[in-house]
């Protein structure tokens, strides 16, 4: 039987360091585990913190005997875990929020409940970022139940950056926004396999946004805003990590990295009321940079 298990506190976790992973999770117990499974495999960034913050309905995901002892998997290699519950629900970008406001770590990885990384992901995302500059960098998840469903009339929206990554202003009525298209099913998969990079590249490619497992450098993110425009969206939203990003990318830049180590679990979703999307609330509530 697993004892009780140690929740942290805040200020002990609040600590300077390289990287903070935060994740949101509510009603995940096993999809939660798999999640902190992945991490547990990352050896490159020795020194990364996890903060994990619960909305579920009854007992929190973490509390799982699988979930419980992947966190004791993690602290026993070195990596403190902060455990916490956020209610009453408040909407995704105020979540996202509270989870930013645990860290004050130089980069944060904003990851999904969902999302597995396979070894080596983390230290290929903090390379990248330390060496383009830019605001965030990112890995699109992979869906592996499509990975025999080819769409080549997506892949031409794939552009590398071809110098250093410079700030966009990225918006439905721009042909940018439609660089998404490369995210859905397994389109990113087919074009990484085409690309067929040899052991240790990684190449840099222009978003208009990723969901799932995005890297902030994270002052540029609280300069951009963060998650604050939450006050300004009702609880019944998606789209914050987009609204976001869209921010840091008008000021900082950003960029996709390939190969992507994300992969996603392909779970039913358990936020189920979307009826608005924060990202045009932010976006038409925020000056654009001149």
């Amino acid at each position: 039987m697993n004892r009780p298990l140690d929740l942290g506190t805040t200020g002990e976790f609040r600590r300077p360091r390289r990287l903070d992973v935060l994740i949101p999770t509510r009603n995940r117990p096993a999809e939660l585990s798999v999640t902190l499974a992945g991490l547990a495999a990352q050896v490159e960034v020795p020194d990364f913190g996890v903060v994990v913050s619960d909305q579920s309905d009854d007992d929190p995901a973490y509390a799982h005997p699988a979930a419980a002892t992947m966190v004791r998997a993690l602290r026993q290699r070195g990596h403190p875990v902060l455990l916490t519950r956020r209610l009453p629900r408040r909407g995704l970008a105020e979540h996202r929020a509270y989870l930013l406001g645990r860290s004050v770590a130089r980069y944060v990885l904003c990851l999904d409940d969902d999302v597995w990384l396979e070894p080596g992901t983390l230290g290929r995302l903090v390379t990248a970022i330390g060496e383009l500059g830019c605001g965030f960098v990112g890995n699109a998840v992979h869906g592996l139940s499509y990975v025999d469903d080819v769409r080549p009339e997506t892949h031409g929206h794939y552009e590398e950056w071809d110098g250093p990554v410079v700030p966009e202003v990225v918006r439905p009525d721009t042909p940018q926004w439609h660089r998404s298209a490369i995210h859905p099913a397994a389109n990113l998969l087919h074009i990484q396999q085409k690309l067929a990079l040899p052991s240790g590249a990684w190449r840099a490619y222009k978003v208009s946004w990723i969901g799932g497992c995005v890297l902030y450098d994270r002052a540029s993110l609280v300069d951009a805003g963060g998650f604050d425009f939450w006050r300004r969206v009702p609880a019944n939203h998606q789209g914050e990590d987009v609204a976001a990003q869209l921010a840091v990318l008008a000021r900082y830049g950003g960029a996709g990295v390939l190969p992507s180590g994300a992969y996603h679990l392909e779970s039913p979703t358990t936020v189920t009321d979307r009826a608005v999307e924060a990202w045009e609330v932010a976006a038409a509530d925020t000056p654009q940079p001149a």
